[in-house]
């Protein structure tokens, strides 16, 4: 507003243009993430001539465009949506000043970087020197590092706040060995004893979500789903219960394990156990949030698959947790020893213990993640000497 960058949105004939060229496009994998960043940006905007507009697949294109024709400083999108917007000569890329990636390893992992890569060679789109990017995940992989590299000004910065990859120490965790036909009784003993307290169960198809919620609905547990399969309205009715209370369990696929902040969220339960760390990182920080305190049980077969693949990283996650109420099972330790022919892991501090790492420098990689950051604070607005902000932070 300083710089003047809104002032076109006071004037009303610039109003209702066939094309809108933004200052701020920000780009996030699902639905619910994209929206749930709107309506933060609308609470910072509101009152001024700055505005935010959302724009995701799943609606009409024509209420997205009618959206962007009322006038569009801050564009909140999804990336198929917003490549359509963009060769429909709807919106430009000749302004943009702030360029945000939220949750980019997603991104990667649903297919979406090829998006991505078309977005940033997009005609108008300023060159990495002239934009502030950004890029926020509580995990970075290598394939994101390099990413990062290409798109993130030479002179970036990279901030870490806790371990990468790493747990929240707010979360106490617990994996439950538990047989697959043991699952449902094992799931209503710890809802009846959780009681209306409020809770996401993450399950690995949408099949099993829907089966699963009415289960529980047959046994008197006020319960809701999410998953891709269903509706837009669907699922913002579905949230919209979560959020209020009215429904106190939520069960949801991996669409809900990334970003999604709702208030009071005390325990999350595997009932599957995802077959990646980094998601498990993920689910596990739709609690402990802002500081409050939170519970994941995870239920976990011995002789599953996806218990294979990540039992190396779980131990992992939990010896870095370095808390007293986290405790790594000997079962489990003697699955990882037995699955990749590795020793069991010992309590001594990790490389990745700092509570607020920041170094200048390149990413440093050990097992596909780093832990550089920045040596000297830069100012939220991006000064810092024109430097470019990396950021990666929880959830």
């Amino acid at each position: 507003m300083k710089s003047g960058v809104a002032a076109s949105c006071q004037n009303y004939w610039s109003q209702f243009k066939d094309l809108q060229e933004p200052e701020a496009i920000i780009v996030a994998p699902t639905r619910e993430l994209i929206n749930q960043i709107y309506l933060d940006a609308w609470k910072f905007a509101y009152g001024t001539v700055v505005r935010p507009v959302v724009i995701y697949g799943g609606t009409q294109t024509s209420n997205s465009l009618r959206q962007i024709f009322q006038g569009c400083n801050i564009l909140c999108a999804t990336p198929g949506r917003l490549l359509d917007v963009i060769n429909k000569e709807k919106i430009g890329l000749s302004q943009v000043k702030y360029l945000v990636l939220y949750e980019a390893d997603c991104m990667l992992d649903m297919g979406f970087m090829e998006d991505v890569r078309k977005l940033l060679s997009s005609q108008g789109m300023p060159k990495r020197e002239e934009r502030q990017t950004l890029m926020f995940s509580a995990t970075f992989p290598t394939p994101i590092q390099n990413l990062a590299r290409e798109i993130l000004k030479p002179d970036y910065l990279f901030v870490v706040v806790g371990p990468v990859g790493g747990t929240c120490s707010d979360v106490e965790q617990q994996i439950n060995e538990v047989e697959e036909y043991g699952k449902r009784a094992k799931l209503l003993e710890l809802l009846q004893l959780i009681g209306h307290e409020r809770t996401i169960v993450f399950v690995k198809t949408k099949k099993m979500a829907d089966l699963i919620a009415t289960f529980l609905c047959q046994e008197k547990i006020p319960c809701t789903s999410i998953h891709g399969d269903r509706e837009q309205r669907e699922q913002e009715k579905a949230l919209g219960d979560f959020r209020s209370g009215q429904c106190p369990v939520i069960v949801a696929t991996s669409v809900a394990a990334r970003g999604l902040d709702i208030e009071n969220v005390l325990h999350v339960i595997n009932f599957d156990i995802p077959g990646d760390v980094d998601e498990y990182v993920h689910r596990i920080g739709r609690t402990g949030r802002c500081g409050n305190t939170g519970k994941a049980i995870s239920f976990s077969n011995k002789i599953g698959d996806d218990e294979e693949k990540i039992v190396h990283g779980l131990v992992k996650v939990l010896t870095d947790a370095h808390q007293e109420f986290v405790i790594v099972p000997a079962w489990l330790e003697e699955m990882a020893f037995s699955a990749h022919g590795m020793p069991t892991f010992s309590s001594q501090p990790s490389k990745f213990a700092s509570v607020d790492s920041r170094k200048r420098g390149d990413f440093q990689e050990d097992n596909g993640y780093s832990n550089a950051g920045i040596s000297q604070p830069a100012a939220a607005g991006g000064s810092g000497g024109g430097r470019r902000l990396g950021l990666v932070g929880r959830g």
